[in-house]
């Protein structure tokens, strides 16, 4: 019998842009502090946003969607990652935008129903008879080979196990001694061994070892206490994404015909509704039986005008069935055309039925002080150091242009203090880059003024 471990397909979130956001920034009584968190201004929107984590937190979101509306830059998706942060780590977010449905390969609503089983997790309680320690011996045990040569085979495994409490010596079957390779267990490491199926789990280096001089950087965990031999409380964080990928993988023989038949398959293969169905039933009665725990996370879609008529009909469904996470929609569009349809007109370029099961939260542009608030925010996260004087200039740059525009010549203004010999960035930097890059109203003014010199 051979037990496979599911493997986390998780997505990374996106970094650099959002990577100072530590959290909302909200006090004890869910009133915005000014700036906090990596978070400056929007108090209205991030003490909204607090409620609903609140509301996530008490399970009482179910089914419902959050929209984040508001112009270009003004930190819709920085409150959705800050939404994130304050549920933690173990509660699955998955951000996509809204353009990722169109695929040659797939289906669109088949991309929506693999997002939205990304951001649903399963936490999975097991009591497991297991055999835990610091190893103290591991010796392969060799014999002559069965099938004849010069070539020698392992036949068992002496492995010794020490805790607080004493010390085993285990003769184990050669398949656990391939598992412990694959570990890479040395001995010096804390491991555990599962009776019932003999999967190996290396927990880290044993903390007696931790003084010792280690060029590669070690997780030092202290040694087990109790028996070599006991009953473990296993815990496993699995999204219903991971769930379908595994089952959905063809179990084919290990003849090279089904080998090949694996590799000529296209890389996205279709899971069916019948699979995720047969999932969803045994997920059921894990939770019923007290074995499992639905953890509802977050789908971010960002720039959801992007999705259209039939997408947004399937959104629907999808957010009325029993299993299903907390949607949060973002888009920076005002009244536009319905993508799919010839001239249906709606906020935001989302259907009214679907809007009106929506918590609508505004977001507002930045003031000044608040745009050089963020610019020394960033600077400080990227490492550079800025004078008061450009900083000011920054801030009166970022009114008449955009927030994004005046981040972005951070890094040029610092290159350009560098070539002068500065460690500093000085308001002649930011002069200086600002004339070698245009912003958006800058470029389609030059557009509008020489527009018989473009083609058309």
């Amino acid at each position: 019998m051979k037990i496979e471990e599911v493997k986390s397909t998780a997505k990374t979130q996106r970094i650099s842009v959002h990577t100072h956001i530590k959290g909302l920034g909200l006090d004890e009584n869910g009133t915005a502090i000014q700036a906090a968190a990596g978070l400056v201004g929007q108090e209205l929107a991030r003490e909204a946003a607090g409620i609903v984590v609140d509301m996530i937190k008490s399970k009482k979101m179910a089914g419902r969607a959050v929209l984040l509306a508001g112009p270009p830059g003004t930190g819709k998706t920085a409150i959705a990652l800050a939404i994130a942060q304050e549920l933690g780590n173990k509660v699955p977010f998955c951000p996509m935008v809204g353009s990722e449905v169109y695929s040659s390969e797939i289906k669109k609503t088949e991309v929506l129903m693999e997002n939205f089983r990304r951001a649903i997790g399963l936490r999975i309680k097991e009591t497991k008879e297991v055999y835990e320690g610091e190893v103290t011996e591991l010796t392969p045990i060799e014999t002559e080979n069965p099938m004849g040569g010069y070539g020698k085979t392992v036949s068992h495994v002496v492995i010794g196990l020490k805790t607080a409490k004493g010390t085993k010596q285990l003769k184990l079957d050669p398949s656990i001694y391939e598992s412990l390779q694959k570990e890479k267990v040395e001995t010096g490491d804390v491991i555990y061994i599962e009776v019932n199926s003999g999967a190996v789990k290396r927990q880290g280096r044993s903390d007696n070892f931790a003084t010792e001089f280690d060029l590669e950087a070690e997780e030092y965990v202290p040694l087990p206490k109790g028996d070599v031999h006991k009953k473990k409380e296993v815990i496993q964080d699995v999204t219903l994404h991971d769930l379908d990928v595994a089952n959905a993988k063809p179990q084919g023989g290990q003849d090279i015909m089904s080998m090949m038949g694996q590799l000529m398959k296209p890389k996205k293969t279709e899971i069916t509704d019948k699979l995720r169905k047969e999932i969803n039933k045994v997920v059921n009665k894990y939770i019923d039986q007290g074995i499992a725990e639905l953890v509802p996370g977050v789908l971010f879609i960002d720039e959801v005008h992007m999705l259209d008529i039939e997408t947004f009909t399937y959104l629907h469904r999808a957010l009325e069935s029993a299993i299903a996470p907390i949607v949060i929609f973002a888009t920076n569009r005002g009244r536009c055309i319905i993508r799919g349809t010839e001239d249906i007109i709606s906020p935001h370029g989302i259907p009214l039925d679907l809007l009106d099961r929506l918590l609508i939260i505004r977001t507002l542009p930045y003031s000044r002080a608040e745009i050089e608030q963020i610019v020394k925010l960033r600077a400080i996260t990227e490492g550079l150091h800025i004078d008061e004087e450009a900083l000011s200039t920054l801030g009166e740059l970022g009114t008449k242009t955009t927030l994004r525009y005046v981040v972005q010549l951070l890094t040029p203004a610092a290159l350009t203090a560098r070539i002068n010999e500065r460690t500093n960035i000085k308001k002649e930097d930011i002069e200086e880059v600002g004339a070698l890059f245009l912003d958006a109203k800058s470029s389609a003014k030059i557009l509008t003024q020489n527009k018989d010199k473009f083609m058309k």
